[in-house]
């Protein structure tokens, strides 16, 4: 068979995926250039004249017709299949929602996540409030997907499509260099989603293996301005003008500036040093399976003197509708526990249904009382603390359930939930 064109672009590059992944589902030819070497070849006269905006990939058919967008030359490449293509909508309605998927992917999910994950893997400089805000656009994209995903396998119809193989493409940096064991544990839908799109033979076939993130990078320290540091250089190679000896006389020992008032440590400070870490802990849940391997380390570590459990639960359960609506005011209370986030550990899960909902959890603090940077959040009045024994079995067994989003042992069928840390 006939080759389609040419596909310039590195072999790993996830934008480059999209269309050989698609090329792979449908048995279609497609020559590669495996020297390919970006920010150099792409920047050539012979390439520039041929695609101007020097983006990558950029596509070229045996026949001359070219195109520079990944999303664009995956769908190209699925249409090539004809009228019938498996990828493609069977209706004008099916295609219309897959390429409200794609567009949706490219211009609200790519820039944000690019935005979001580049700082901490060196790609792009860190500037905190522009990572925040990065930050917030992703999680709200993957909220939102994970509830479109609830009750779906593909995005559209029953079948894959050419939007599952962008999107899925689309997520692979993330997948790899920031949503760890607990994000992809609140976000389970889209995680379930993304195992089974690569997971696909045509998949594997071009990208064999996605190594999931285990712990979330951190940004680099900003290098300091040259211009800044030479400017103090000069300063400091400038002598100092003495003053006269006699005026030397005449000086009066500086007043010492008052000292700040030492800064109020917060009671929990003042406690023995725990038995256990509760970064280790944090660190453990993080970046192992929480059954049995997590939850088995926290039994073996806990330390029952520097640390309490305390069951939460939703006091206004009756006023719940949606699940996704439960879930964000789980996230807005956890918001405003960022004083609590060296004390505290906890898993709060929204379960049933919509318009049939509760919020139940559980949480580790330290000491033997809800300190005061846990009563202190405006939302803490919404919900009953009680302390509890872990030596229960059926407490321990509730715990673990809890920490782990699934199990017989929950009050109600898991729905969607947050995790504290």
């Amino acid at each position: 068979m006939t080759s389609l064109g040419t596909l310039h672009a590195p072999l790993a590059n996830f934008r480059a995926y999209k269309a050989r992944v698609v090329a792979s589902f449908l048995s279609l030819p497609l020559d590669l250039t495996p020297d390919f070497v970006l920010h150099t070849d792409n920047r050539t006269s012979e390439y520039l004249a041929k695609f101007p905006a020097g983006k990558v990939p950029a596509f070229e058919g045996t026949d001359g017709f070219r195109l520079a967008d990944s999303s664009a030359i995956a769908y190209y490449i699925a249409s090539k299949a004809g009228a019938d293509s498996p990828l493609l909508g069977q209706t004008a309605e099916e295609t219309a929602e897959i390429l409200q998927y794609i567009l949706s992917a490219e211009a609200d999910f790519l820039p944000a996540s690019l935005s979001t994950v580049g700082p901490l893997i060196g790609f792009l400089p860190f500037i905190k409030p522009a990572h925040q805000v990065a930050e917030e656009q992703t999680l709200s994209y993957l909220d939102g997907l994970n509830r479109v995903l609830l009750d779906r396998t593909f995005l559209v119809g029953e079948r894959i499509t050419v939007a599952d193989i962008v999107l899925a493409c689309d997520l692979i940096l993330p997948f790899r260099a920031y949503l760890t064991d607990a994000d992809r544990r609140q976000f389970r839908n889209v995680t379930r989603y993304f195992k089974t799109i690569i997971s696909q033979p045509a998949f594997k076939a071009v990208v064999p293996s996605i190594e999931l993130c285990k712990e979330r990078p951190k940004p680099a320290t900003p290098v300091k301005n040259e211009k800044t540091k030479k400017e103090k250089a000069k300063k400091a190679e400038k002598p100092k003008a003495e003053k006269p000896k006699a005026e030397k006389k005449a000086e009066k020992p500086a007043e010492e500036a008052p000292k700040p008032a030492p800064k109020p440590k917060s009671k929990l400070d003042l406690l023995p040093p725990p038995k256990m870490v509760l970064d280790d802990w944090k660190r453990f849940y993080s970046n192992n399976d929480t059954k049995p391997d997590a939850v088995n380390w926290l039994w073996e570590h806990f330390d029952e003197e520097g640390y309490s459990f305390w069951k939460v639960e939703y006091k206004y359960n009756d006023e719940l509708t949606k699940i996704f609506m439960s879930n964000n005011l789980v996230g807005g209370f956890f918001n405003r526990l960022e004083r609590a986030r060296k004390y505290a550990f906890g898993n709060l899960l929204v379960l049933g249904q919509d318009s049939n909902n509760q919020i139940w959890g559980y949480f580790m603090l330290r000491g033997q009382e809800v300190p005061e940077e846990v009563t202190d959040a405006a939302d803490y009045e919404s919900y009953t603390w009680t302390k509890v024994d872990h030596k229960d079995p059926k407490t321990k067994a509730e715990i673990e359930d809890c920490f782990a989003w699934e199990g017989s042992a929950l009050p109600r069928e898991f729905a969607d939930g947050k995790t504290f840390k």
